[in-house]
């Protein structure tokens, strides 16, 4: 029977909330040892974080002056941001965010920020070859709305969702069914994952598959993007689903306030295994292990939490695109010289710098920038987006954001970010002391 069956398994990524090495829980909002580096940059950080944008996105937008389209590029990269705070915003309640609008306004930004750049690619390859016509792809619209997202704009993609729970009902109606819940879930089943054909890659790689609007026009998309279809089309069905994160797997079932039902084996299968499918009965699964007991003592997730899995998952496959050229480079390798010089990226003054790919690199610094939105006091979350930019080399914003970091740190991880720290400002120093035309190197060993 397909089900959401094999689509619910995330594996080891993000969505755990774990980052790239150990101590990095997103859920957890610790507060250790204030730092000597945090007191004066606290203050008024958050205030402005609703568009927050790193010194060379900003940079980029303002290049695109110099682009034939560089006020419709700017304007939807800085709406969908807006829009995706404003769907998100903790002034709105849970139960009132769309999770499809707010991962739709990820895409159109992203999409914006690529076409952006291979907009670049083709006004320098038309300086490089004046007597060669390259023609452009850039296409205006007159707003965010209006942006296509492979073919359809954002407001075509919400019918799209609205399509599909029509044909459920459809489904239902041809085949004389009435609206018992197993038979509801039974027919969602049938036309996303035979009628409509999703299906969950068995290995993710590709970031398009975790992005809405890309699962929706391709049908193949991650566990986490799957599941959020599922819960999306429920809705509009006036069905509510909920989900917890259960092992390495994200589980979702439809909400009730008789736990019993779920689990109760009707022809041959449970409420609960129509949706999660075969990983119930796999003795592999934690999900084996569940009954109504254990059910009722999960952690619901709440919307807030889901987009944020969903963003995570967007770090993690952007981060490997970024470093793939570098064999095992984590986040954290840079931190290790301070303590072990011999480590093989040991040098902090950038003459042993490991290339990463610029554009995956920013996206997954975008993703980033709208997960601390979702989280602003998630320390292991702050330190890896303020190592990302380090690697962007952005050093007065990685002073920032580390400094910020330390502040919520236990003191243990302050304690290895702060000589980092402290490098990091000598390397400033440096960069100053040469842009005024001095020679030679100003050591900071």
């Amino acid at each position: 029977m397909s089900s959401i069956a094999a689509s619910i398994a995330i594996g080891r990524s993000y969505s755990d909330h774990r980052c790239f090495s150990r101590h990095s829980c997103w859920d957890e909002d610790e507060k250790g040892k204030k730092s000597k580096f945090s007191s004066t940059l606290i203050m008024g950080k958050h205030k402005n974080r609703r568009l927050s944008f790193s010194p060379r996105a900003s940079s980029a937008l303002a290049t695109m002056r110099n682009s034939p389209h560089p006020h419709f590029h700017q304007e939807v990269l800085k709406a969908a941001r807006e829009k995706f705070t404003e769907e998100i915003s903790f002034q709105s309640k849970d139960k009132d965010i769309s999770l499809a609008k707010a991962l739709l306004y990820v895409s159109a930004e992203d999409e914006a920020f690529m076409a952006f750049n291979q907009e670049k690619d083709a006004r320098s390859l038309q300086i490089e070859r004046r007597d060669t016509s390259v023609k452009s792809n850039a296409q205006e619209y007159d707003s965010l709305e209006a942006m296509p997202l492979a073919g359809k704009s954002i407001r075509e993609w919400l019918i799209e969702l609205d399509t599909i729970a029509e044909e459920v009902k459809a489904e239902l109606v041809s085949r004389d069914i009435g609206c018992h819940l197993v038979e509801v879930l039974e027919a969602v089943n049938l036309v996303l994952f035979k009628s409509r054909g999703f299906i969950r890659p068995p290995v993710l790689i590709n970031p398009k598959n975790s992005y809405l609007h890309s699962v929706l026009s391709s049908g193949c998309g991650s566990a986490i993007l799957l599941s959020i279809i599922y819960i999306e089309v429920c809705r509009r069905l006036h069905l509510t689903i909920v989900g917890s994160r259960v092992g390495e797997e994200f589980l979702i079932w439809p909400q009730s306030g008789n736990p019993e039902e779920l689990f109760k084996v009707t022809s041959g299968h449970s409420l609960f295994g129509v949706v999660n499918g075969r990983c119930v009965d796999d003795p592999r699964s934690k999900a084996s292990d569940l009954s109504s007991n254990s059910l009722s003592g999960l952690d619901i997730a709440t919307n807030r939490d889901i987009i944020g899995i969903a963003l995570a998952n967007l770090i993690r496959l952007h981060w490997k695109r970024a470093s793939r050229s570098n064999h095992g480079l984590m986040l954290m390798s840079p931190l290790r010289p301070v303590c072990d010089g011999n480590e093989k990226f040991s040098n902090i003054d950038g003459s042993n710098f490991p290339l990463v790919r610029p554009q995956d690199l920013r996206l997954a610094i975008m993703a980033s920038e709208r997960l601390l939105i979702l989280q602003p006091h998630n320390w292991a979350l702050r330190r890896d987006h303020g190592m990302m930019l380090y690697y962007s080399r952005e050093y007065e914003a990685v002073v920032q954001e580390l400094s910020i970091c330390m502040a919520f740190a236990p003191e243990e991880e302050a304690g290895i970010l702060e000589p980092f720290v402290e490098k990091l400002h000598l390397l400033r120093l440096e960069s100053s002391w040469k842009s005024l035309g001095h020679k030679g190197l100003l050591r900071v060993s």
